[in-house]
């Protein structure tokens, strides 16, 4: 089951954009539609926001007056957070409810207008958000909605701004021209990403990304924080941390478009525990024991610099993403192991000293014209430079004090 968070602000689209993922065949669990039925009349729901607001929230038949709680709930920000308090762990248990009765290869789109306010974007393999400029939202609220400007501005300002929809967006969609417009952009966003993401999930395989060395950049920090967060939360206790490594980590400098991460963990049995839940967030495992080290010239580097002979020590689990539109790996070393301290290592070694960028670079360029494409071509024609490079950077390490 691919799981998709869509989200947006008030008046931005959302509804549009599910339906059209309706047509398309998404199984939809939209947030109004169950936040209206966790408080009908007779519900908990309905007798908590009674308690917490009064009884002049009811309409005479007694079901929910939504504009006179809007007006009372909105007002700051501590009565905001009482609403949330109340509705939202209703609305999950609902939630859990549905998509627990769905089939398993479904699609499911959880429409969800505060994602961003709830913390709830690292549950989700995927994020949408749809965006749509403020007075636009605000001419679409009066207009269709026949709301006051004034209320209009209120609901789009208690929400979350558009820095902090961005950050969690792993797909922005733009709804600020024609619903035709938002139609065609569904069906792009559907067919080249969310389609090939479920059947790449449903088989456990990843999507794969050709070894080409591109220019920095520079939103690969904010993808890698995402990502970082989403882990964490797969993952929970079982990770001591959680670090973007590789090239991409490196600021301005020029990679492969793959986002490399890292989840320490205490052993590989706690490692291998993880491959369902790292399944459920997007990574399946390529294969149950990876070594990093394979070659004796590259054992023997190690043992010269006393980190560790033994070899089993640099065993590792190793997953990737499903999802075309962001390759991901994500390697799962344990805590102090030498190939653990070595991806740390790295990126603050490289960070440091532009003449080692310059030499890792003329490799990586090197290795990409030999390779013609085939990543397991491009790690092998770079390999015999990291048996030195492993020596320089513990001798920079050495000699400046840093530490993992």
């Amino acid at each position: 089951m691919l799981r998709i968070g869509l989200t947006g602000g008030i008046g931005a689209g959302k509804s549009a954009l599910s339906a059209t993922f309706a047509k398309c065949g998404a199984v939809i669990v939209d947030g109004d539609v169950i936040a209206r039925e966790v408080v009908q009349p007779g519900t908990e729901g309905l007798a908590s926001l009674v308690e917490a607001f009064g009884e002049d929230i009811l309409l005479p038949d007694g079901s929910l007056d939504r504009p006179a709680l809007a007006a009372k709930a909105f007002r700051d920000d501590e009565a905001r957070q009482r609403l949330n308090g109340i509705v939202h762990p209703l609305v999950g248990k609902r939630r859990a409810e549905i998509i627990a009765s769905v089939p398993e290869d479904s699609v499911v789109v959880e429409d969800i207008p505060l994602l961003v306010e709830s913390g709830m974007a690292p549950l989700f393999p995927l994020v949408v958000v749809v965006h749509a400029d403020v007075e636009v939202r605000v001419r679409r609220l009066v207009d269709q909605r026949g709301m006051p400007e004034e209320d209009a501005r209120a609901r789009i300002a208690a929400q979350a701004s558009d820095e902090q929809r961005r950050a969690v967006a792993d797909i922005w969609v733009d709804n600020s021209g024609s619903p035709e417009d938002l139609v065609q952009r569904a069906h792009d966003v559907w067919d080249n990403r969310i389609v090939p993401f479920a059947h790449n999930l449903s088989q456990r395989q990843v999507a794969r990304a050709a070894a080409r060395v591109v220019p920095p950049d520079p939103s690969w920090q904010d993808q890698a924080r995402r990502i970082v967060n989403r882990l964490k939360t797969a993952c929970g206790h079982r990770a001591i941390r959680v670090d973007h490594i590789g090239s991409t980590a490196v600021p301005d400098f020029p990679a492969k478009d793959v986002i490399d991460m890292q989840i320490t963990v205490e052993s590989l049995a706690v490692a291998d525990e993880l491959a369902e839940p790292l399944l459920a967030a997007g990574y399946p495992r390529i294969g149950r024991i990876t070594s990093d080290v394979a070659r004796p010239d590259a054992r023997s580097a190690v043992d010269r610099y006393n980190h560790s002979d033994d070899t089993a020590l640099w065993d590792k689990r190793i997953h990737a993403s499903a999802d075309p539109g962001r390759p991901t790996n994500v390697h799962i070393r344990v805590d102090g192991w030498p190939n653990q301290q070595f991806a740390l290592l790295f990126v603050a070694w490289l960070s440091a000293n532009p003449e080692a960028r310059a030499d890792y670079l003329s490799l990586k360029q090197s290795a990409e014209t030999q390779a013609g494409g085939d990543t397991a071509a491009y790690v092998d024609a770079k390999e015999p430079w990291f048996l030195d490079a492993y020596r320089r950077a513990w001798e920079w390490a050495d000699s400046t004090g840093w530490q993992p």
